[in-house]
């Protein structure tokens, strides 16, 4: 499933650098990501980079957009493929 950033965003600039497939950017307030680029890092990192490196503990699953492994590594694959990317996943 995407993950979301919720309120205790202090917006530190550290997981949008991080993230591969681009999902994460300024909103209005704080950062957001966008769930259609969102794969958890699946096919990249054993687990998601955003929640690795955030220091507040601000990102949570979404559950308004559940998705398999299977389903977000087949997300990966159209990215790379929309981004004109042949890096293989992990």
């Amino acid at each position: 499933m995407s993950l979301k950033i919720n309120e205790l965003c202090v917006n530190c600039d550290v997981c949008e650098p991080v993230c591969p497939n681009k999902a994460i950017s300024q909103g209005e307030t704080i950062y957001v990501i966008d769930p259609a680029r969102c794969t958890e890092c699946v096919g990249h990192y054993d687990e998601p980079q955003c929640v690795v490196v955030c220091p507040v503990e601000c990102i949570d699953p979404d559950a308004a957009h559940p998705e398999s492994n299977e389903q977000l590594l087949a997300k990966l694959l159209r990215l790379q493929q929309e981004d004109g990317t042949t890096e293989p996943p992990a």
